[in-house]
């Protein structure tokens, strides 16, 4: 079988791009069956491809996995639903993950590890969120170690999607939102919860005891739709069976299942068959003009346009503007490439070069790129796609591609890259230039771009003409650019100084969208490539005692991407905190002429509680919480440490999750514990 990898914001296997069309199977009441192939030759005819399971799967189940062409993702079994940071759970997680490893790493129908599943909001909070994330990432990076070909992940749901781990693979997010029109909107914002990654919908279902089997069937046909429509890079179905084995026990009071209990098949089963086997939906897509800069650009420019002779689903108009250069690069573009048109300026600067570009396109939509920049092959089919809906111009992500050497490696994870700028999950504020198309009306409406920018900060400019003249920037999150980076860190640093130069400039024509200190006022979020997660000042909005369905962190820029870990080594890692101290104030410096940094903020910790405790409990977390309310507590803000507070008295309820239905709350007290009346059957917490 050949390798999953990651491709950018999908799957690759081999040559192939893969739509991940996985089912979870298992745990079952009494075991795995004694025989897998007539189950995987059914889950094989019913379209999909993977596996993911819910513990480590023995030789005999990889072996009929391959045997059927099914890949298999892991599901590390551990107690991540107690407090595993103050007990033991970590190292029996170790010891999971390393004797899962030596069992079955190498088996070939082993794709992929997650390394836990939705650790509950509640423990998030009570154990530290960045100390949970340290976690997850410690998993991974032990796991990676030793199998770096495998796709390594935590599956994270909505209520800690700030739950990140910056190591992971791809974004994988249990998703359980029944309202179409919701699901999509969630996808979409998956996609700037992911950065640069790859979105999988690592769990979708619908209960078909309480809904109803045909509306369970129409759930997962448009859940198909919208995941290959919206650019996931797969979709997970929950489940395989109605047969269900969860904390020691069977359950019996839901049907998530595409066959019953007895094994036969539910319509959900023919449905998701058929949604498979449907096309994408055709695009109308306009006429393009691609228009490529380039000043001494040969032959990084040769490769950014034998990308875009292997474009697929659209015909575009190909432009070659050579500013002014001196390397032979107009030759080399005339003898290998000779269906594009070339225009030869003497040397102009960057804003000039693309004005004369979009003078000789044809296109009704303008796109340009770098010459240091590889497209994806569905890059305008994408950008097609996102100009379908009405927006005056549109622009991509631009990923660095995986690194060959460690001055690559600091250089991705450096700050300072081109990144775009989101008003919400649909509408940027700015994209970069490096991947930024728009219509060929709007262009010109505001009279392109302004040759005082020779070498940067012409898009910068231009998204903002374009905003104040009332137009509205799209973004297509699949409309990738492999945008390849400075070769050097010197080259690097230059770099930046001349970002601070061009902003002076932007300072000096934009004074009101700049503070006195000399800081841009972005209104939306600075998107970096990096996943959201936990970090520095930003504030999680739980909700009234972490009861928020959907828990969003307040930031306005995200943090930086993590360092590849193949060049993760301790030097690189000092090597990138001086650059990263270096670049802004070499910035600053080029800007409003004093060397000046971020300042980095952290949120002020809660005093240490007066008292933890413990108790078992029949009940849960939500009854204690109740019977506090009752008995005149009240419950803390969105944003506080704690749940509930009476008399100067504040309490945190957390609840460990045992086998049985077992449940273990944690009570974390600041103030006086005697005025918790439950806590007298519980046992002080060392």
């Amino acid at each position: 079988m050949e390798r999953l990898s990651v491709d950018g914001k999908f799957l690759r296997a081999g040559n192939q791009r893969v739509f991940l069309r996985m089912v979870t199977y298992g745990p079952f009441p009494g075991g795995w069956p004694g025989d897998f192939s007539e189950d995987f030759r059914r889950i094989r005819d019913a379209g999909f491809h993977a596996l993911r399971l819910y513990g480590w799967p023995p030789r005999e189940l990889l072996d009929a996995a391959a045997e059927a062409g099914l890949w298999v993702f892991a599901g590390l079994v551990w107690h991540q639903s107690t407090d595993f940071l103050r007990a033991d759970g970590l190292d029996e997680a170790r010891e999971a993950l390393d004797a899962g490893l030596r069992t079955t790493g190498d088996h070939p129908a082993l794709a992929g590890v997650f390394v836990a599943n939705e650790v509950p909001t509640d423990l998030v909070r009570w154990m530290g969120p960045t100390r949970v994330l340290a976690a997850l990432e410690e998993l991974i990076d032990l796991g990676r170690g030793r199998r770096p070909e495998l796709i390594w992940a935590y599956a994270n749901y909505p209520s800690t999607e700030y739950l990140e781990p910056g190591n992971a693979d791809l974004t994988a997010m249990n998703v359980y939102l029944e309202d179409e029109p919701a699901f999509r909107s969630y996808l979409k914002r998956l996609h700037h919860i992911a950065g640069d990654r790859p979105v999988l919908v690592s769990e979708f279902g619908l209960d078909s005891r309480r809904r109803g089997p045909e509306q369970q069937a129409a759930a997962l046909t448009w859940a198909v739709a919208a995941c290959r429509e919206l650019g996931a890079a797969g979709l997970t179905v929950y489940a395989w069976s109605d047969r269900w084995w969860n904390n020691g026990a069977e359950v019996l009071d839901w049907d998530f299942g595409l066959i019953d209990r007895q094994g036969q098949p539910k319509p959900a089963l023919a449905a998701v068959a058929s949604a498979f086997g449907n096309p994408r939906p055709e695009v109308s897509t306009p006429r393009f003009s691609v228009i490529v800069c380039t000043r001494n650009g040969w032959p990084r420019i040769s490769h950014c346009l034998a990308s875009i002779a292997q474009l697929r689903n659209v015909k575009a108009e190909v432009i070659v503007v050579d500013d002014g250069s001196t390397d032979g690069t107009a030759d080399g573009v005339r003898k290998n490439f000779p269906e594009a048109k070339l225009i030869q300026l003497p040397p102009s600067g960057l804003s000039a070069a693309r004005n004369a570009g979009a003078e000789a396109a044809t296109g009704e939509i303008l796109v340009f790129t770098d010459d240091d920049c590889e497209v994806d092959p569905d890059w305008l089919h994408d950008l097609g796609i996102c100009f379908s809906h009405g927006w005056d111009a549109a622009g991509g992500p631009n990923l660095p591609p995986p690194p060959t050497t460690s001055t690559e490696a600091i250089v991705a994870a450096a700050p300072g890259a081109a990144s775009h700028v989101m008003l919400d999950d649909e509408e940027a504020e700015h994209v970069p230039g490096c991947n930024l198309a728009v219509t060929r009306t709007a262009f010109f409406e505001i009279g392109g771009f302004d040759p005082d920018f020779r070498t940067a900060g012409d898009d910068v400019d231009f998204c903002w003409r374009l905003r104040d003249a009332g137009k509205r920037i799209g973004f297509a999150p699949t409309a990738f650019v492999w945008h390849h980076r400075r070769p050097s860190l010197r080259a690097y640093l230059k770099q930046q100084v001349g970002y601070g130069l061009a902003e002076a400039m932007l300072m000096r024509k934009h004074p009101s969208r700049f503070s006195p200190s000399g800081d841009a006022r972005w209104h939306g979020m600075i998107y970096t490539g990096a996943p959201v997660r936990i970090a520095g000042a930003a504030t999680i909005y739980h909700g009234p005692m972490g009861l928020a369905g959907y828990q969003e962190m307040n930031v306005h820029m995200q943090p930086l991407r993590d360092l590849a870990s193949a060049h993760a080594q301790p030097w690189n890692r000092a090597l990138l905190r001086l650059i990263t101290w270096m670049a802004p104030r070499l910035r600053s410096r080029a800007r409003i002429g004093r060397f000046s940094g971020p300042v980095n903020t952290h949120p002020t910790p809660p005093a240490p509680p007066d008292s933890e405790w413990a108790m078992w409990s029949s009940t849960g977390r939500e009854k204690a919480l109740q019977d506090l309310l009752e008995a005149g507590w009240l419950p803390g803000g969105s944003t506080d440490p704690w749940d509930l507070e009476r008399d100067g008295t504040r309490v945190l309820v957390a609840c460990e999750r045992h086998d049985l239905g077992q449940a273990r709350l944690l009570f974390r007290v600041w103030g006086d514990a005697r005025r918790l009346p439950l806590l007298q059957e519980a046992e002080i917490i060392d």
